[in-house]
């Protein structure tokens, strides 16, 4: 099994899917590979600190959350080498063969990615609908050997097909108020690690976020008091969603970009699924929907 994680900043993935990706690893152990791309440089993301400064700590607080999370990192890289600059991603064609080969590379069962954005009245961040887009628009050329091989030369006379996967849009909190779900994952037990790995992002938690006020997170006095908001605000996320049973959920959209799955593959596949928490009925109705499509 391979999972990839596929969003604009580093941090992100932490707060959304770190849980899940977890209880994956409990379940299959050396049997799963899971991967996180990141698709920005990092180097906006602070007020005090000078660009290559906030660009260098924060790869340092990714690297050391991948060692707690047990994940692969990638940085993504566009065909000329450079890193996308933070706060202004656009979905351009060198961005979406970056993608493009990236996904190829590790061939992931399952993708998850930011939603994209449908209520023009809900607050986005615009790295976030960037990547949510670029993957949109890339899915059908995952297995198109020749979409991109002018900026990723290859033999073009000897192509082998592509797994392509089944596609996820992931919670986003810059869309508060709009967030939809299909799945719903327990992650009680993976929330001290996802804590921890969380934790990692000092200059984020600490020191930006608390600035910029956009979170409602206030500067943490310890591991402990930082466990403690966290719950909260994960708690608040999924009365946002409509979850009201207890436990503490991550969740999920399923979507038709890549490949449509059976229903009975996602029960099967998925760690710790919660019947109550989920919305399978709208899930089962759109599958049905598309596999007729």
């Amino acid at each position: 099994m391979r999972i990839l994680c596929v969003h604009a900043h580093f941090d992100d993935y932490e707060f959304v899917a770190a849980g899940t990706f977890e209880m994956w690893r409990r379940r299959l152990g050396d049997d799963l590979r899971a991967r996180v791309i990141v698709c920005t440089d990092g180097k906006a993301g602070h007020h005090f600190r000078t660009r290559d400064e906030t660009g260098e700590i924060r790869t340092r607080e990714q690297d050391a959350s991948a060692r707690v999370g047990g994940y692969e990192l990638e940085i993504l890289r566009l065909p000329n080498g450079e890193i996308p600059r933070e706060a202004c991603l656009q979905v351009t064609t060198p961005f979406l063969a970056a993608l493009w080969k990236s996904i190829r590379s590790f061939e992931p069962d399952y993708l998850f990615c930011p939603p994209v954005p449908v209520d023009p009245l809900a607050g986005i961040h615009v790295d976030h609908v960037a990547v949510a887009e670029a993957v949109r628009r890339v899915a059908y050329m995952i297995n198109v050997p020749h979409a991109f091989t002018p900026e990723y030369p290859g033999n073009e006379k000897d192509s082998r097909p592509c797994k392509v996967p089944v596609i996820l849009n992931l919670y986003d909190a810059y869309m508060e108020g709009v967030n939809s779900h299909h799945l719903a994952v327990n992650v009680d037990t993976a929330f001290p690690l996802i804590c921890e790995m969380t934790y990692c992002h000092q200059s984020q938690i600490s020191e930006w976020l608390p600035w910029v006020n956009r979170h409602s997170i206030q500067k943490p006095a310890s591991l402990m008091d930082w466990s403690k908001g966290l719950r909260g605000r994960m708690e608040s996320q999924q009365k946002e969603v409509g979850i009201t049973v207890p436990g503490l959920f991550e969740v999920f959209t399923v979507t038709a970009w890549g490949v449509i799955p059976k229903f009975e593959q996602l029960m099967s596949d998925f760690p710790s699924l919660d019947e109550k928490a989920s919305n399978y009925d709208t899930l089962q109705k759109l599958l049905r929907r598309w596999s007729r499509g």
